[in-house]
C-alpha cells in the first residue's frame, strides 16, 4: 500500500476551517498594515482609514442587530461594533481645542482605525460561520492568528518609521500621498529614486 494511502484525509470541516483561518489572517493583515504604516510614517492616521472602519463596523452592527438567529454574544458584538460610531459622534460634537477630550477622541480614533477592521472581520466571520469559534479553531490557533496580525501591524509601523531607508519622497508623491517627515529625496538621474 502506498504511503499516501495510509494518511487519513483531513475532514471537509477541517479543510474549510483551515481555508477560513488563512483567509481571515491574510485579510486582517492586509487591513491593518496601511493604518500601522501610516502611523509610523506620518505619526497619525488619515481620515479615510478611520471612516472606512466606521463604515465596515456600522454594516456589521446592522447585521448583528437584525439577525435573529441564536446569537450567544450578540450584545457584546454589538457594543464592540458601536465603538467606531461612538468615536465619530465624539469627533463631531467634542470641541475641546486641544484639551483632554480632544486627545481622548484622537486616541480612540487611532485605536478604532488600527484594531477596528480586524475586529470587524472577525465578528463577520463568526456571524457567517457560527461554528468557526466553537471548537473548530483551537485556542492555540486563535492565538497564532492574533500574533500574526499583531506582528504584521508592528512590522508595518516600524517600516513606516524607517521609510527613508527604502522609499523616497517621490515614491510617496507618485502614489498620491503627501511626503512624510524625513523622507529621502530621490537620487539624481534615477527613475524611481532608488
Amino acid at each position: 500500500m502506498p504511503e499516501d494511502d495510509e494518511r487519513p484525509d483531513p475532514s471537509t470541516a477541517g479543510r474549510a476551517t483551515g481555508v477560513v483561518t488563512v483567509g481571515m489572517c491574510v485579510g486582517m493583515c492586509v487591513a491593518v498594515w496601511w493604518p500601522a504604516f501610516t502611523l509610523g510614517a506620518w505619526g497619525r492616521l488619515f481620515f479615510e482609514q478611520e471612516l472606512a472602519v466606521w463604515a465596515a463596523s456600522s454594516a456589521a452592527l446592522l447585521i448583528v442587530l437584525f439577525r435573529h438567529h441564536g446569537e450567544q454574544h450578540r450584545k457584546r458584538r454589538a457594543a464592540a461594533l458601536m465603538l467606531p460610531s461612538v468615536w465619530l459622534v465624539l469627533a463631531l460634537t467634542v470641541e475641546d481645542h486641544g484639551g483632554f477630550l480632544d486627545a481622548l477622541t484622537g486616541a480612540l480614533g487611532d485605536t478604532v482605525a488600527v484594531l477596528g477592521l480586524p475586529a470587524t472581520m472577525w465578528v463577520l466571520a463568526r456571524i457567517m460561520w457560527p461554528d468557526f469559534g466553537a471548537g473548530l479553531l483551537s485556542p492555540a490557533r486563535r492565538a497564532l492568528v492574533v500574533a500574526l496580525v499583531l506582528s504584521i501591524a508592528v512590522a508595518s509601523y516600524l517600516l513606516g518609521v524607517h521609510h527613508a531607508a527604502f522609499l523616497t519622497c517621490e515614491d510617496f508623491t507618485v502614489s498620491g500621498n503627501s511626503e512624510p517627515p524625513g523622507c529621502a529625496p530621490a537620487a539624481p538621474g534615477s527613475a524611481s529614486g532608488r
